[in-house]
């Protein structure tokens, strides 16, 4: 089997997996990377999903270096789109006008952006990105990950890599078993943790629903797809607290779980500058088609776009009838993801009710271009090629870490006016309401209200294992605290400090857990991390 070897070894090129890749570089070290998809970013590309950010991130609460991704990603949208003069001199450039994000824009520009962070370091040839490999094997020497074997998506070549460092930045904790490294899954007790939210009994195969995204946008013709095989068990399908058909406009309020009917307008040639995109006041999915819009048209020169593009992340899409880790076929649960996410599309396209009583909108198009699947080539097959890449995972196996997040570290029920608990081992800042989607154990959601919090180090630190670290969502959270430590800033943070973490710790000689419990270690680390413009702690600002 070939071998190749680096400083530092990153598996999983989500955002998490990008973020430690870069900081790890910048440090000076050799870094390889691997990622099963076609495109590096994750949430942010393979999964389609816009960036979810608390209210504050255009001045504070974000690092550096997730500051400098959007902000190229607006630039990109500067030099390359057609943007009208007012959309090109916005300082805020929104291009999707969504009302889920202040930034919600077409996962290709993400793509482009982030290649473009890399690229002198592929060129330099310190950093070696493996596409698309996924980890099928690991080997240990006692606390010690020693190697990881990770096979080719589609040819079956198998690679045998190893470093110093091996950081897990997969979507689902996939290393974790592969090294025996102990983790935790599902839903904790309220035992354990003590959190007001957990259930009285562990619950390891109760977990958040994942969900296939898509891209439509509303052109002129008939582009109905074929009828999916499972579109008649899921037209009929109804949780029983849904309050209607899951393929309706009805579903539970996130944050009151009262019924709510959501309308849905494509095109509604609404003004993308009043657009407010604050989760804080509203959250925005009102109507579905602006909800998380990535492309509002009337921010480009007229005739640039037939359409606005409106990302399809959604109450319907959820796929909570199994959970998606430690099952016999990962595969399947995934191709049952598509099949309820294409089930939705042909029943938007062909039964939707529509406000001039009509039904059904045969003039949504897939844009499986947009999601850069629309081939087989990209993974899927040709079934489900317009989908996205990915599924995107909410919750992940994760480590039984020196520390864990807890419900009452954060809840702005319990906390209130003290704030979110600061940790003397803060490595970063994050914000976003404890947010659950109905789960495979026939829970509906969980929405908490949250301080603004911290990130502590021992998150990211297991029990036992020495060299192994958490580089996204298999931090040590719980199910519940999980909801808030998911998003697209918190992962990119946390990514980030484990890549300056393994260089500080090669540097230094000393393992991560002494940094944690060695208080000059701890806080010349923590001098590193704000030299590279990682925020520790939060201003007095109160949560939501």
């Amino acid at each position: 089997m070939p071998e190749m070897q680096a400083e530092v070894l990153i598996v999983g090129g989500g955002l998490g997996g990008v973020a430690a890749a870069l900081a790890a570089l910048r440090a000076g070290r050799t870094v390889l990377l691997t990622e099963e998809y076609a495109w590096l970013g994750g949430q942010l590309t393979s999964q389609a999903v816009p960036p979810d950010e608390h209210s504050w991130v255009e001045h504070f609460g974000v690092t550096a270096s997730y500051r400098a991704l959007r902000e190229g990603i607006r630039e990109h949208y500067r030099n390359w789109y057609p943007l009208t003069d007012r959309a090109r001199r916005s300082t805020a450039l929104n291009p999707g006008a969504g009302h889920v994000s202040r930034l919600c824009h077409e996962p290709r520009v993400a793509v482009a952006v982030l290649e473009n962070m890399l690229a002198p370091y592929r060129g330099s040839g310190r950093l070696r990105v493996l596409q698309p490999y996924r980890p099928v094997a690991a080997d240990t020497d006692g606390d010690r990950v020693t190697g990881v074997t990770v096979q080719h998506r589609d040819t079956g070549e198998r690679l045998h890599l190893n470093a110093p460092y091996v950081l897990d930045a997969t979507e689902t904790g996939e290393l974790l078993p592969l090294t025996g490294t102990e983790y935790v899954t599902g839903f904790e007790s309220r035992a354990d943790t003590g959190e007001p939210s957990a259930p009285e009994q562990a619950q390891p195969t109760n977990m958040q629903a994942v969900s296939v995204c898509f891209a439509v946008d509303h052109v002129d013709g008939d582009h109905t797809i074929d009828k999916p095989a499972a579109y008649d068990f899921w037209r009929d399908y109804q949780p029983p607290y849904w309050g209607d058909r899951m393929l309706s406009f009805r579903s539970p309020n996130p944050r009151t779980l009262e019924i709510s009917e959501r309308s849905f307008t494509p095109n509604p040639d609404d003004d993308p500058w009043l657009v407010q995109a604050d989760q804080r006041v509203n959250p925005g999915d009102g109507n579905l088609w602006t909800f998380r819009r990535i492309a509002a048209r009337r921010n480009f020169l007229p005739g640039a776009y037939d359409s606005d593009i409106c990302l399809v992340n959604w109450p319907m899409i959820d796929y909570f009838e199994q959970p998606l880790i430690d099952v016999a076929d990962p595969d399947a649960v995934i191709a049952a993801a598509r099949e309820l996410s294409l089930s939705v599309l042909y029943w938007l396209q062909t039964e939707a009710p529509r406000t001039d009583g009509g039904t059904g909108f045969p003039s949504l198009r897939l844009r499986g271009d947009v999601t850069g699947n629309g081939t087989a080539a990209t993974g899927g097959d040709l079934t489900h090629s317009g989908l996205s890449q990915a599924p995107y995972v909410r919750e992940s196996r994760r480590i039984r870490a020196e520390y864990t997040v807890v419900e009452q570290d954060l809840s702005l029920a319990v906390r209130g006016d003290k704030g979110a608990v600061s940790y003397a081992d803060s490595v970063g800042v994050g914000m976003y309401r404890i947010d659950l989607h109905p789960s495979t154990g026939g829970d509906n959601y969980v929405d908490v209200a949250s301080c603004p919090f911290e990130i502590p180090l021992g998150a990211l630190i297991p029990r036992r294992v020495e060299n192994l670290l958490p580089a996204g969502k298999n931090i040590g959270t719980t199910h519940i605290t999980n909801g808030s430590y998911r998003l697209h800033p918190v992962e990119w943070n946390i990514g980030e400090v484990a890549g300056l973490l393994a260089d500080f710790c090669l540097a230094r000689r000393v393992t991560p857990r002494a940094v944690r419990y060695t208080p000059g270690l701890l806080a010349d680390f923590q001098h590193r991390l704000a030299d590279a413009g990682v925020e520790l702690r939060w201003p007095d600002i109160t949560g939501y």
